[in-house]
């Protein structure tokens, strides 16, 4: 049976090997046991439900939250040969029972549909005269109150079990805390299932969070390095993403806005536009991520903190998804905590929220604040968050690893100048007013109080406000203050203010290096060199593939990642094959792309050989 999976996984999807867990997921989908798959973005999680429908007799059914994540979905598999189909609601009538009938006479190995569908008496009654026996349920930390992307709908597919219980049921999600795993696990009401977890880090991404000082110069900087490549920018607030696309768009830079505040058309436009190539950045909120699987983006830009790690993860693990180098950039500033307070507790469409689940929500917020604000390797932070371990002394991979920051001079005396300036306003004030003391500011809340009169007064007037309130989140972050979740915080000693006080315990302060950057590089002063790197005469025939992949993915009605992924344009572009044999050894081309694209490609690098220099 493993020898039969590797030669259908060669033959349609152009694969020699499998990645990490892909093998141990695929044999539990094709023994019918249940399973639960929790892969970071871009480590194959598609595969492990699609390969094994190939060798079923009956229709396995994809739940997806999304139509155009299902679009692309079924557009891949199809390019690949594998006979799948969607069933939504922007289908006509005519459409959707052809669909049925060709599920009912088994023409149909994937069906993807979308949890409301699930709910609708007749699709389940469609799909028992199927006898379907294997649910796949992509993005299932949407059915987890825990999970960063809770969807009630979901929670409908507890039922599953009932309806279908000779069906295996099968969750994969790309985040999910230990926490969330159980909870996943007994909504759906898996039996025994096969726990798979993969290792949350992503080498290939290099992480950067930086205090947010002049965003509009610090945006620009990090679009420019990337000119040519596809990227995404995240900004908190509708308003945000529409002030800045604009601000891009005047400065010539090809930018298009997405959030739930435009039409449907509008939205829909600015995906199409982003996932047909014909632009290479979007502005959004974080309605924009979710089913868009264009593989080759190689940076993603957060203007302000999300709201929470798993946002975070899933954020920015949207970069790379090619296993190729991509860079994540995060602006952060300690003010974005109370932003996202002020949001959760708004609530929305006059809807008042649920107190718990505010506060489990700030619990997230927090956890990213910390993140932010810790002077620890970005990798090893993310890993150790999502239950698993980091060895690895430097990732090579992250501001602090690459030295982009340093330690703070004499950290612990400002450490305990801090800490005796919020002692002695009797822990009864805000970061923002323990800095005006600490910087000697005559202002009217300092001269009113009489702290004008304190001996801390004043103690750190050399230092900015930006690099005070910087250290005092990272003091919290180490727990040497603590901050109360009012809605006007207040600053309060922490666990270990005491050791501090006294000297006896290491504290760590970091800063950004500043360095003067080689206005001739494109690329940040420091950084791992490419995984996959190409030659200057390799990357002219990658330039003109990709010409090529846009002009037959608008001829076939698809999104170009569809044809071929980056990592595939690379290899053609370095090893230049001129036979269907050699094509038949590049990583990604299957027998039914080899088919289609085989000639065309062919004629593509020879034509550019004869007119290449030699």
């Amino acid at each position: 049976m493993l020898e039969r999976l590797r030669d259908l996984v060669s033959h349609h999807w152009g694969y020699d090997s499998f990645r990490p867990l892909q093998q141990e997921a695929m044999m539990a989908a094709i023994e019918g046991r249940d399973s639960l798959v929790v892969m970071p973005t871009g480590g194959g999680k598609s595969l492990c439900y699609q390969a094994p429908a190939l060798l079923s007799e009956h229709v396995t059914v994809v739940v997806s939250p999304l139509i155009s994540l299902m679009k692309d979905q079924v557009d891949g598999l199809r390019e690949c040969g594998v006979a799948a189909a969607q069933l939504n609601s922007s289908q006509r009538s005519d459409q959707q029972r052809a669909i049925e009938r060709d599920v009912l006479d088994g023409r149909i190995k994937l069906l993807f549909a979308s949890p409301e569908r699930l709910a609708i008496v007749s699709f389940r009654d469609l799909l028992q005269r199927a006898n379907v026996r294997m649910f796949a349920i992509d993005e299932a930390h949407c059915i987890s109150h825990w999970g960063h992307d809770f969807r009630p709908e979901y929670r409908q597919l507890r039922d599953l079990r009932k309806t279908f219980p000779r069906a295996s049921v099968h969750a994969y999600t790309a985040t999910a805390t230990p926490r969330v795993r159980a909870d996943i696990a007994e909504q759906l009401s898996l039996r025994d299932p096969l726990l798979l977890v993969g290792d949350f880090d992503r080498p290939n991404l290099t992480y950067r969070v930086l205090p947010r000082t002049d965003e509009w110069k610090q945006v620009v900087e990090v679009v420019e390095r990337h000119k040519g490549e596809a990227g995404i920018i995240y900004c908190i607030r509708r308003r945000d993403v529409d002030s800045l696309s604009e601000k891009l768009r005047r400065k010539g830079i090809d930018a298009v806005a997405y959030h739930a505040g435009l039409s449907p058309d509008e939205r829909r436009g600015a995906q199409e536009k982003f996932a047909s190539e014909k632009c290479d950045l979007v502005v959004a909120t974080v309605a924009f991520g979710m089913g868009i699987d264009r593989s080759n983006v190689r940076y993603v830009l957060h203007t302000g903190m999300p709201k929470s790690i798993e946002h975070y993860q899933q954020e920015s693990g949207r970069a790379g998804r090619d296993g190729l180098e991509a860079e994540c950039v995060l602006l952060y500033s300690a003010a974005d905590a109370i932003v996202w307070r002020n949001m959760l507790e708004r609530g929305g469409e006059g809807v008042e929220p649920d107190p718990a689940w505010v506060e489990s929500a700030m619990r997230h917020v927090r956890d990213l604040d910390r993140y932010c604000s810790a002077a620890a390797c970005r990798h090893s932070a993310l890993v150790e968050y999502f239950g698993q371990q980091y060895t690895a002394e430097n990732c090579h991979g992250c501001d602090i690893c690459l030295g982009e920051t340093e330690s703070v001079p004499d950290a612990l005396v400002i450490a305990q100048k801090i800490l005796s300036c919020v002692y002695r306003v009797r822990e009864s004030f805000g970061v923002g007013h323990v800095v005006s003391v600490l910087r000697g500011e005559d202002t009217e809340k300092v001269r009113d109080r009489g702290h004008s009169r304190l001996s801390t007064f004043g103690l750190l007037k050399t230092s900015t406000k930006h690099e005070l309130r910087e250290w005092i989140y990272q003091l919290i972050a180490q727990d040497f203050l603590r901050q109360t979740e009012d809605e006007y915080p207040i600053l309060r000693l922490g666990a270990r203010a005491r050791d501090a006080m006294r000297g006896v315990v290491e504290v760590k302060l970091r800063q950004p290096v500043v360095r003067k950057r080689d206005k001739s590089s494109s690329r940040p002063p420091s950084g791992p060199a490419p995984l996959d790197p190409l030659q200057p005469h390799d990357r002219e025939l990658f330039e003109r593939l990709r010409k090529w992949r846009r002009t037959e993915a608008e001829h076939r009605g698809v999104p170009p990642y569809v044809v071929f992924n980056d990592k595939t344009l690379r290899d053609l572009a370095r090893v230049r094959p001129t036979t269907l044999y050699e094509l038949r050894s590049i990583y990604g081309i299957g027998d039914a792309k080899l088919e289609a694209f085989g000639d065309a490609l062919i004629t593509q690098i020879r034509e550019h050989c004869a007119t290449a220099p030699s």
